[in-house]
């Protein structure tokens, strides 16, 4: 193999004459260049301890300095931040403490300094398109700061609502759809019509779903009922199908011929767990005690002001369900309240009987 021939050998071969350096001012050089190299090479060292120490944080803030708050499991996200996502974590439906939790941690791993290779940027992981139409200066510190959990924390919850609200309409779990668009953006979603067919997506979606349970406070919602609860929730199955009549049920079975909306709940509570809740849905809306949305669990009362006059109550039974006595003419069903569906559009209340 022929090599490419040395600059020094292309110069003697053309006939210059090469005049070589004193040997002093030679021995400076090489001497400049070797401090430059240590410069360099110290600023690199400090450079990387800085960053193991950070890391170091926050690992540390995820496991000794944790506390719970608003609906986060104690000991879940660094005690940093765990206000910062109770109250972000209450911005729409689709959204809780622990799921966004668990989306910041499959994220960044709730390192505010990280930085993909793709260019994605801070806790959330903004990339700086999305970032300068979505983030916004929370702490009122004059700076919209991606780098600043205060804002990227809030922007990322009022994003993921955005795109909530973008995919009302399109099938499957509209929690999975939100999550999808904010990996893989809205726009996927919707061309393919649900979580898109791409693996990291897909994973994605999985992962943070697995681990929101691991992040929520026992009493902070979830999706399964346990004890009084499911006995509650099994008496309103029982009924699914019987006709809606005005007046109708008791807390010994239907009336009439059926139930209507406070005369299932009051027969379910009654049944399930022997407690005698009030008859009308707006005497419902003082029983047991008031609890946020982002709170609530199977077994909770919902009652919705579509009237004017809180005029409507169910039964959540996790998920973004509910079983209720719906009106004249329909039987008794089980029906979704996530965001962008009919009941979601109402103002209401959730009451906690099950004390």
């Amino acid at each position: 193999m022929t090599r490419e021939p040395t600059a020094a050998s292309r110069v003697a071969r053309r006939g210059v004459m090469v005049w070589l350096l004193p040997s002093s001012l030679t021995a400076l050089l090489c001497v400049f260049g070797l401090l430059m190299m240590l410069v360099s090479g110290a600023a690199w060292l400090a450079a990387a301890v800085q960053d193991e120490q950070q890391r170091q944080q926050n690992d540390a803030a995820g496991g000794a300095e944790q506390v719970g708050a608003g609906g986060l499991a104690a000991g879940s996200v660094p005690a940093a931040y765990a206000d910062l996502i109770a109250a972000a974590g209450n911005r729409c439906p689709t959204l809780t403490p622990g799921r966004l939790a668990a989306l910041l941690q499959q994220e960044s791993r709730f390192n505010p300094k990280a930085k993909s290779p793709a260019g994605a940027q801070g806790i959330a992981q903004f990339m700086p398109g999305t970032w300068r139409i979505y983030g916004k200066d929370y702490n009122k510190d004059g700076k919209t700061d991606v780098w600043d959990p205060a804002d990227a924390i809030l922007s990322a919850a009022d994003y993921l609502c955005v795109v909530a609200k973008e995919l009302v309409g399109v099938p499957g779990d509209p929690v999975n759809n939100m999550l999808a668009g904010y990996n893989a953006g809205p726009g996927a979603v919707q061309r393919y019509q649900g979580v898109p067919p791409y693996r990291e997506t897909q994973n994605y979606v999985r992962v943070i779903r697995a681990a929101e349970q691991r992040f929520t406070a026992p009493d902070s919602g979830g999706s399964k009922a346990s004890g009084a609860a499911a006995k509650v929730i099994a008496a309103a199955r029982g009924q699914l199908g019987k006709p809606y009549v005005w007046g109708g049920g008791n807390t010994e079975g239907p009336t009439k011929g059926g139930f209507d909306c406070s005369g299932l709940t009051q027969y379910a509570v009654y049944q399930g767990a022997k407690i005698t809740l009030p008859r009308t849905s707006q005497a419902q809306r003082t029983a047991g005690k008031g609890v946020s949305k982002d709170r609530i669990r199977p077994g909770d009362l919902i009652v919705f002001n579509n009237d004017g006059n809180w005029g409507h109550v169910g039964l959540y039974i996790g998920d973004n369900k509910m079983i209720h006595a719906p009106r004249t003419g329909k039987n008794v069903e089980e029906v979704t309240v996530a965001p962008g569906t009919y009941w979601a559009q109402f103002p209401w209340d959730v009451r906690r009987v099950l004390l």
